[in-house]
């Protein structure tokens, strides 16, 4: 599937405050995409888009993200049944990363290993991984 092309904001000002999305993809033609659970705004995951996911997200309704260890478009959800039905989007100011406010479906999680989130551990005090229990 060819890449769907986004417009180049031609200045800055149409960049951070105007209102072309013109999303500005990565050298790997990636953008960061962060997921909120719509309700509760816990973030639930980080993730990639390319150009083809973001689209995809657009047309959708639901989450569509870039998976850079298997090179290939992933729908979230599609094989867990965690679909993330998109209540909105949002663009950073410098249109590199994306927001999305997701509300998770199946068991309400996110996270591959289990986790209802994938920000699940903490760093503690002697520099070691620490899972929280309420995650």
């Amino acid at each position: 599937m060819s890449q769907p092309v986004f417009p180049v904001a031609t200045s800055r000002t149409e960049l951070e405050t105007g209102t072309v999305l013109a999303p500005r993809f990565d050298e790997h033609g990636l953008i960061a995409a962060i997921a909120q659970h719509a309700t509760t705004g816990e973030i639930l995951m980080l993730a990639w888009m390319n150009a083809e996911a973001l689209s995809r997200t657009l047309s959708l309704g639901e989450a569509v993200y870039y998976s850079r260890s298997r090179g290939e478009i992933w729908h979230k959800g599609a094989t867990s049944g965690q679909i993330q039905t998109v209540v909105e989007l949002r663009m950073d100011c410098d249109q590199d990363a994306i927001l999305l406010k997701v509300l998770p479906q199946g068991d309400g999680g996110a996270c591959h290993v289990g986790h209802r989130a994938c920000f699940f551990r903490r760093i503690g005090p002697d520099g070691r991984l620490e899972t929280l229990s309420d995650s």
